[in-house]
């Protein structure tokens, strides 16, 4: 193969590969020798996986050889022994009937570099390189490395020839953010249902507050690096701009010098009501802050990118995770609110105070079901709406916060999924939630009513819509093929995700 064409190829996908990172995927010499002369220290080899077993299609045709003939299967990690930082994840394929005794010995033993093994029985051999790509990291490849489900991860395959066949095939894995010759910050952010508001009457003298689940996926991944001048790429225009002006806003306010240059990896919709404007905002600000040094809390950071002003419980899906309950603002004469508006027109209100917060259940799975249909309330639309349907009935918010005082509350702790899941239910007829659904398509209710009847514990509708969720802890297939069917009877057209509660807040790695 070309490898430089590869090369290019990839740099398309991720951005700008070092030098290092280069010669690491177009090299045919000792991997592990280079990579002590790359870190300037002893590299070891630690055997995960070796065992003999019939070749599948694949490795019969990376081989040249017949389906079923035995081969060598082995997994090593190449790391540093000083620190135990696993530098590269190999996997490969040796047919057996080719190999001498002595080299068939050697190879079997743990922990012996296989370049070491040829070298030692003077076996004259040549790398020849088949491809070199980006693929996603899956969770064993971000547990091997340490680094975030779909990182991208920089992978080549090649043979070793002797005597005109394949004497072994290998497969090599590294991060992208490995082998850098700068440095760089990834945030790998959650989503957050947003269930609903508490008060929105003001008549105790507070006022918003909020009711919210941390969601695992979807999510927001995205990398920063210093750069003489403000770029954004890995999204479309829509998101490019607003990143830029957040990432613009942030380094004005905290007085720093220079520029970023960020790249989405991974990216959800906005204005569906899962909140991706304030996890987008947020990762931001975490990823200049951390570049440069500065360690701020997620609320200051919520109140530097004008999030938070309502609803706090995308700030502390963020920051903590699991499931939030926030104590909203002080309301009146003096208070930090005086009037009705939601976070998009709060900018300078400080995110309200996390007042209660749990683990979610693991066994508990969350689906979501998105139609296809218009965005939900935002902008100017949005703050209409609080205008014209605040103050909410005092009874109705009354009755709203003992079904979370009695009964949602209780379900989480005492993790009764029926008590919580029919609070959820309850919820959907009251305060400000009941006006959030009453401007929706009636395909959003029936769906909710689709999810319900089909067996979930509890469903409702999140922030605005029209993402809609249900929980459960088993038959969550058939409901998930439920709400399908409706989309597609309805020619709406959505989609669906299984995902669970995520009991932490955003992952920020400098790499």
């Amino acid at each position: 193969m070309d490898i430089a064409e590869a090369i290019r190829e990839m740099e398309a996908q991720v951005g700008r590969i070092s030098p290092v990172q280069k010669f690491l995927l177009g090299t045919d010499g000792s991997v592990t020798q280079i990579l002590e002369s790359i870190t300037g220290k002893k590299v070891v080899i630690r055997t995960l996986v070796q065992e003999i077993v019939p070749a599948d299609g694949t490795a019969a045709g990376n081989l040249n050889i017949a389906e079923g003939d035995p081969v060598n299967f082995r997994i090593v990690e190449i790391s540093t022994e000083e620190s135990g930082e696993v530098l590269i994840y190999a996997i490969s394929h040796t047919p057996v009937r080719r190999l001498s005794p002595d080299f068939k010995d050697d190879l079997m033993k743990a922990d012996i570099p296989i370049g070491k093994i040829i070298r030692q029985h003077n076996i004259e051999a040549r790398r020849e390189i088949l491809t070199a790509r980006v693929l996603p990291a899956t969770e064993e490849a971000g547990r091997v490395f340490s680094i975030c489900r779909n990182e991208p991860i920089l992978s080549r395959q090649y043979q070793i020839i002797h005597g005109g066949k394949p004497l072994i095939f290998i497969e090599e894995q590294f991060p992208y953010n490995r082998f850098l010759d700068q440095r760089r910050v990834v945030v790998n952010t959650p989503s957050r249902i947003h269930v609903s508001l508490i008060d929105m009457h003001g008549g105790s003298g507070r006022v918003d507050g909020g009711i919210g689940i941390t969601l695992d996926e979807p999510g927001i991944m995205l990398e920063a690096e210093l750069s003489p001048v403000l770029t954004v790429c890995g999204c479309d225009p829509v998101t490019r701009e607003r990143i830029g002006q957040v990432a613009a806003g942030i380094l004005q306010d905290l007085g720093l010098g220079g520029s970023v240059a960020i790249t989405v990896r991974k990216m959800y919709p906005s204005h569906i009501g899962l909140g991706s404007g304030s996890q987008l905002s947020l990762a931001v600000a975490r990823a200049i802050a951390e570049l440069h040094g500065r360690q701020l809390t997620a609320r200051e950071l919520a109140r530097l990118t004008g999030r938070g002003g309502t609803s706090g419980i995308g700030t502390a899906a963020f920051d903590h995770g699991g499931f939030i309950i926030d104590g909203g603002h002080r309301f009146g004469a003096g208070g930090e609110k005086s009037d009705f508006r939601p976070s998009s027109a709060s900018r300078g209100v400080s995110p309200p105070p996390v007042i209660f917060r749990h683990e979610m259940p693991a066994d508990w799975k969350i689906l979501l079901a998105i139609p296809d249909l218009p965005a939900g309330a935002s902008g100017g639309h949005e703050a209409d709406i609080f205008r014209r349907f605040c103050p909410v009935p005092l009874d109705e918010v009354r009755a709203l916060t003992h079904e979370v005082m009695m009964r949602m509350l209780p379900g989480i702790v005492e993790r009764d999924l029926d008590l919580f899941g029919s609070s959820i239910n309850t919820i959907q007829g009251l305060g400000f939630k009941k006006v959030e659904l009453s401007f929706q398509s009636p395909l959003v209710t029936g769906l909710l009513s689709t999810l319900r009847e089909g067996g979930a514990a509890g469903a409702g509708m999140s922030s605005f819509g029209p993402a809609v969720y249900a929980l459960g802890d088993t038959g969550m297939q058939d409901l998930e093929r439920a709400a399908r069917t409706f989309m597609a009877e309805q020619a709406c057209g959505g989609t669906t995700l299984l995902t669970t509660a995520r009991n932490h807040g955003a992952i920020v790695r400098v790499a």
